[in-house]
């Protein structure tokens, strides 16, 4: 791992599904493949796999290979009712420790000994959440003081360095240099 610095954030689960399902199953570990995504996943791919905007454009980069989500939304939304598991939003990788909402686009996060990905913008909620729970959608949206909305259903990222990722490996954060640009939907 580069010398990025001090761990900032933990691996709590990592998850995958080799078909087109909202909820991933838990693994042991998942290997991240430079430039596809999540080794077996179906969303791994260099070019855009999610179905929607396949059908758009086939040929578009994948700029959402890897999902990350923040376990402190998981606790969150336990609060507000809601139960969920690790993977069950979609998420390849579940993250404590780290302000993932907050991070800028470009961000690297250097994850266990050796991968690598860069943050490209958040993940845009659909309505298959309310699928797993009526009301979900609704609770991972919300507004900001000024009325602009926040998206809070984590975050989306390519594999810049292989690498395999196993819960308890440490998350560390390399900013890229300044201006900072907010995460925007990808």
């Amino acid at each position: 791992m580069s010398n990025t610095g001090p761990a900032e954030g933990t691996v709590l689960a990592v998850c995958s599904s080799p078909g087109h399902t909202m909820s991933k199953t838990g693994r042991t570990h998942i290997r991240l493949l430079e430039g596809l995504g999540v080794e077996g996943d179906a969303h791994s791919g260099q070019t855009v796999r999610h179905r929607s905007r396949v059908r758009q454009d086939p040929t578009q980069p994948n700029l959402r290979q890897v999902h990350l989500v923040h376990s402190e939304l998981h606790e969150e939304l336990r609060r507000s009712g809601f139960e969920l598991e690790a993977g069950q939003m979609g998420e390849n990788i579940t993250t404590q420790g780290v302000d993932l909402l907050g991070l800028p686009t470009g961000t690297q996060l250097h994850i266990g000994a050796d991968a690598v990905v860069r943050v490209t913008g958040l993940r845009n909620p659909c309505a298959q959440l309310d699928g797993i729970q009526q009301g979900l959608m609704a609770a991972v949206l919300t507004q900001d003081s000024e009325g602009n909305l926040v998206r809070k259903a984590g975050i989306m990222a390519v594999v810049t360095h292989s690498g395999d990722v196993k819960p308890g490996d440490p998350i560390v954060v390399e900013k890229p240099p300044g201006p900072f640009m907010p995460l925007a939907p990808v």
